[in-house]
């Protein structure tokens, strides 16, 4: 059971991350995942705080004997194949052609299994998960923002935040390089909403921020009111 209190959640996404939990907790957590946004956003901040790490691993090749110690250690090593009969081939032209059928077969094999992995090798790496936590002024994360593999961005509250009377929050999006952010609407009551890539694609190093503007959102086309949650795009798990 995923906890809702948020210190604990917060451990159990550490553990997740590090690889201490037991397969059962680490099934449960992957299972809750794409359901739990704000799971979600702690496994996130826990894998940008140590992905840095990984980088103080100096690369190590495995021992020579490394695939000897193994085979060694199957059951039944050592004791060798029994020996078959003569080949088929003595056994008339029946047996024969299938001796030559088999060896087309394991040739016919042996090619695809190596224009598959030629394929596996040359195909194209799927581009990385986008994602941010929006913050607030505090640094306490109250938003996930994530986007999918076609560009739509998805907003999901997972700190609800009290909201000014006669006032309403709205999602702005700043890609670098441009000059002033667009707009991608209001925030719905609800706290979640799809962005659709035809108002903005998202891209790494875009910046995310909600901001407090008067009913109906901005009037003159820019924020206008305090930015409340703001954030940056990056590739989940990177620092």
């Amino acid at each position: 059971m995923i906890p809702t209190d948020p210190q604990e959640r917060d451990m159990l996404a550490g553990e997740y991350v590090l690889g201490t939990l037991d397969a059962r907790a680490a099934a449960e957590v992957a299972a809750a995942l794409p359901q739990d946004a704000a799971l979600r956003a702690a496994v996130a901040l826990w894998e940008a705080r140590l992905a840095p790490l990984a980088r103080l691993a100096l690369p190590e090749a495995p021992p020579p004997d490394l695939w000897s110690r193994i085979e060694a250690a199957l059951p039944g090593a050592g004791q060798g194949l029994p020996r078959r009969a003569a080949p088929f081939e003595r056994r008339g032209s029946g047996s024969a052609r299938r001796v030559s059928l088999w060896r087309g077969w394991a040739l016919g094999a042996s090619a695809l299994a190596a224009g598959l992995a030629g394929f596996i090798v040359l195909r194209p790496a799927e581009p990385p998960r986008l994602m941010t936590v929006l913050l607030t002024q505090r640094d306490q994360p109250a938003w996930v923002v994530e986007a999918d593999r076609s560009g739509a961005l998805r907003l999901a509250s997972i700190n609800p935040q009290p909201v000014e009377a006669n006032r309403v929050m709205q999602l702005w999006a700043l890609p670098q390089g441009a000059t002033a952010p667009t707009s991608l609407g209001l925030v719905p009551e609800g706290g979640r909403m799809t962005v659709t890539p035809s108002a903005i694609r998202a891209a790494p190093g875009m910046l995310i921020e909600i901001t407090l503007e008067p009913p109906g959102g901005s009037p003159i086309g820019r924020p206008t009111g305090p930015v409340l949650f703001i954030g940056r795009l990056s590739a989940a798990g990177s620092s």
